[in-house]
């Protein structure tokens, strides 16, 4: 299913409802980030998605990493919250998102990069590349956030 994100648009659709996601900021030994580009958009993203019914919000991120990218990471903390109504996301079945994401920090623990049905390329990639890539703003923003430093501390229950 294809997306389009509305950032700051007033012609975009309303949104429908509100989906509780998550997106993880991974860093390797380098300090190079974890990058994939998205299928259903064909944007450069950090690796996330939608929370399943059942599963912790730490669990998604480990679940959603894992099935982007291969690799296995811990949730070590939250960078920040992101809820901007003035982005939503439009899917070709027609639901309309408005965003609602909590950034983490995630730690690499293992596994190796390969691609899924919703990356076509996992990449780790140098600070120093990223403006090469096309990148939504609104994940800009997380990953300028992330670098900054930002977290406070995850604790599972």
């Amino acid at each position: 299913m294809a997306r389009i994100d509305h950032y700051n648009d007033p012609n975009a659709p309303k949104a429908t409802n509100i989906v509780v996601a998550v997106t993880a900021f991974v860093q390797d030994e380098q300090g190079r980030l974890l990058m994939i580009r998205r299928t259903d958009n064909d944007l450069y993203s950090i690796p996330g998605g939608a929370q399943d019914v059942g599963e912790t919000i730490g669990h998604t991120v480990i679940r959603e990493v894992k099935e982007e990218t291969g690799v296995d990471v811990e949730p070590v903390g939250i960078i920040g919250v992101y809820s901007d109504p003035a982005h939503v996301i439009a899917y070709t079945d027609g639901e309309v998102r408005q965003q609602f994401s909590i950034c983490f920090r995630a730690r690499l623990v293992g596994g190796e990069l390969r691609t899924s049905d919703e990356s076509s390329e996992v990449h780790w990639v140098s600070r120093g590349d990223l403006d090469a890539l096309n990148i939504h703003p609104s994940i800009r923003l997380r990953i300028e956030h992330g670098f900054e430093d930002r977290t406070t501390p995850y604790f599972a229950v």
